[in-house]
């Protein structure tokens, strides 16, 4: 499924932020996540209208996963959810910035963020632990 072929019943996204944003030849836009309050950065993904009308029409942040080729509502599986409190566009419109309050953690290897991974002394080097088992979020 492309990104581009939206549910007839999804949201519409509105025309003011449409217009403002630079969607890729996939339809998709990058969404980096950042808790509101810390300014801590959790993730990026990728979004596509549906995704966004969805996430402002609710408030709880909606992705699409390229893997899936499906809309992805984070916390849907693991219940660690984004709840949108500011959606941000750069100056080019091709990037959004979500402030969001996130609830437990935000990476599927259980870690706070996604980017647990730091170059330093010339090496890389994990930099968060791992605060839930990804097993018990997304086990089956």
């Amino acid at each position: 499924m492309s990104a581009e072929n939206e549910d007839a019943k999804s949201p519409a996204l509105p025309a003011e932020l449409e217009a403002a944003l630079a969607f890729d030849a996939q339809g998709l836009v990058p969404a980096i996540a950042q808790q509101h309050d810390s300014g801590e950065i959790l993730m990026m993904a990728w979004m596509n209208r549906a995704a966004i009308a969805e996430t402002l029409a609710t408030g709880q942040v909606c992705y699409w996963s390229r893997s899936r080729g499906a809309l992805w509502r984070k916390g849907e599986r693991s219940g660690q959810t984004q709840r949108l409190v500011e959606l941000a566009v750069d100056c080019d419109g091709d990037t959004l910035l979500l402030r969001v309050e996130q609830t437990g953690v935000a990476c599927h290897t259980g870690r706070r963020s996604c980017f647990f991974r730091a170059w330093r002394g010339g090496r890389l080097e994990e930099t968060l632990p791992v605060e839930a088992d990804p097993e018990d979020l997304y086990g089956d």
